[in-house]
């Protein structure tokens, strides 16, 4: 191996653990120290389709994000295609694309999601739902991120307070959700 070949390796690997540094230290604090277990199973196929996101906790990654959705597809594989979009304030759509695959197949309610290949991968876990899948509570282990999703665009005030009171009863500080704006 060429010194230019290792100094390159050097330096990819410098910034690689720089970035992942400054990600940490600006993660959202913790919305729930106890972060329950799902509640109940969940029908992958059923789940499959568009939802859109109702609230949020802010992350560095979604920040400044409207009109959120996240669109799940099934793949050859048995995988599931993740299709995440948001509009920031120019109204121009920013669309990430990435791969889940369920790691917990007695319930179906824990997932795991990549984004950006196998090299940085997160827990995906569906900790409600309602038996219609109209709206779904999602989170994971370290309850920092936390989303509540519908299949309406926008909810009527009422469902999405009982919603909020929802995610409140699974333990979370619903004070530090973000609204998504939907058109």
């Amino acid at each position: 191996m060429s010194k230019a070949t290792r100094a390159l390796g050097l330096a990819a690997g410098l910034g690689a653990a720089a970035y992942a540094a400054r990600a940490l230290s600006r993660r959202h604090p913790v919305g729930n120290p106890s972060v329950p277990e799902p509640r109940k199973p969940v029908d992958i196929d059923r789940y499959l389709g568009k939802w859109f996101e109702i609230a949020r906790y802010e992350q560095a990654f979604e920040k400044g994000c409207m009109a959120s959705t996240a669109e799940y597809r099934r793949l050859p594989d048995g995988g599931i295609k993740v299709i995440n979009t948001c509009r920031k304030p120019d109204l121009q759509p920013r669309v990430v694309t990435g791969k889940a695959r369920v790691v917990d197949s007695e319930t179906n309610a824990k997932l795991k999601v990549s984004f950006l290949g196998p090299l940085f991968t997160g827990d995906y876990w569906v900790l409600d739902h309602c038996d219609d899948y109209e709206w779904a509570i999602v989170g994971e282990p370290s309850g920092r991120f936390l989303w509540l999703l519908s299949r309406k665009q926008v909810l009527p005030w009422e469902r999405a307070e009982a919603l909020y009171d929802r995610a409140e009863a699974l333990g979370y500080d619903t004070g530090l959700l973000v609204r998504t704006v939907q058109p």
